[in-house]
């Protein structure tokens, strides 16, 4: 497995999220992720609700590959950061073991800096050090 220093990782993650440009962004996946890689979301409680209020036991949000985890990063960028304003970076608590990286991450205001969201991610490398699993757990 190649050396990965985890703190850094988190920065290019969170990095992804944050960038306007389409080239840099798919770039910036195609440096980070295994060809086959998932993202996969633990959805927020309001999301949990309506499902099982439509009957489904569970939910499962993925996108596997480059093409798809390029649109989920391009469309978490067009809500969260263009219309909303945020910008996302890692917390400074990122460790790895063997491997898996688990770090913590903030949505912040760019206009005032105050922290409004988070969560925590679990990423698993594949031996040339690109995510081969995300597992995203947003909260408070």
């Amino acid at each position: 497995m190649i050396e990965i220093d985890p703190q850094d990782l988190a920065h290019r993650y969170t990095a992804q999220w944050n960038t306007s440009d389409a080239g840099e962004r798919r770039a910036a996946i195609e440096r980070l992720w295994a060809e086959d890689g998932t993202h996969t979301l633990h959805p927020p409680a309001e999301i949990r609700e309506v499902a099982a209020g439509l009957g489904f036991s569970h939910t499962t949000l993925e996108a596997q590959g480059h093409d798809a985890i390029e649109r989920r990063v391009a469309r978490s960028y067009e809500e969260f950061v263009a219309k909303q304003g945020l910008t996302f970076r890692p917390r400074a608590d990122a460790v790895r073991l063997h491997g898996v990286v688990k770090f913590g991450w903030e949505a912040v205001s760019a206009e005032t800096g105050e922290v409004l969201g988070g969560g925590v991610e679990f990423v698993v490398l594949d031996d040339d050090g690109r995510i081969k699993s995300d597992y995203m757990y947003p909260g408070p």
